[in-house]
């Protein structure tokens, strides 16, 4: 069974990071993500076109967490407190102790391996915490880096997300069970 509880938000640290929940104070930041090009080049949404857009995302994503249907985390490096990226679990069946992961990550801070330890942290919480049994991510096609990211935590491409679609994202799925005697994600909560 499903910890959906948010309340009080789960701040995670690594090494060098501390995943914190979003705030208003975020606007710029979320603005310049949700904005960039390079950023939103395999991402199926409308780009922000204003600071306005930013904040009204970072309010729908605060009653996302508050209701409980959603986590999501600002990434910034320790010791400082801009957000570099986000990363988030949502989308959670509760029958099948599922969720979707998403992530993204600002061009400057990319290659870092800074959203590696983000996503070996979140993982180890969905799968600790949470008592996800799957976590699932669509990527697109063309989104070598993503993929890269996915197969590393040994996340598995799936055959087709739909035999008749044209679809260009791809659907990875990691299971708790790849994970047994994993030392990568032991104590990861």
């Amino acid at each position: 069974m499903l910890t959906l509880t948010f309340t009080p938000f789960p701040v995670l640290i690594t090494e060098r990071l501390t995943l914190r929940q979003l705030s208003v104070n975020d606007d710029k930041e979320i603005f310049a993500l949700r904005s960039d090009q390079q950023v939103n080049k395999y991402i199926d949404r409308a780009p922000s076109n204003t600071i306005e857009d930013a904040r009204k995302f970072i309010h729908k994503i605060e009653e996302v967490v508050r209701e409980n249907k959603g986590i999501y985390w600002a990434i910034t490096l320790t010791n400082h407190d801009n957000l570099v990226g986000t990363i988030c679990l949502f989308n959670f069946l509760a029958e099948n102790d599922q969720a979707e992961i998403g992530y993204e990550l600002l061009p400057t801070f990319q290659g870092q391996g800074i959203m590696q330890e983000a996503i070996l942290k979140v993982i180890g919480f969905g799968l600790q915490v949470i008592g996800l049994k799957t976590i699932e991510a669509y990527t697109h096609i063309e989104n070598v880096k993503s993929t890269k990211l996915l197969e590393k935590n040994n996340f598995k491409k799936q055959e087709n997300i739909d035999s008749n679609s044209d679809s260009p994202y791809v659907l990875f799925k990691l299971n708790h069970l790849m994970l047994t005697n994993n030392p990568t994600f032991e104590n990861q909560q």
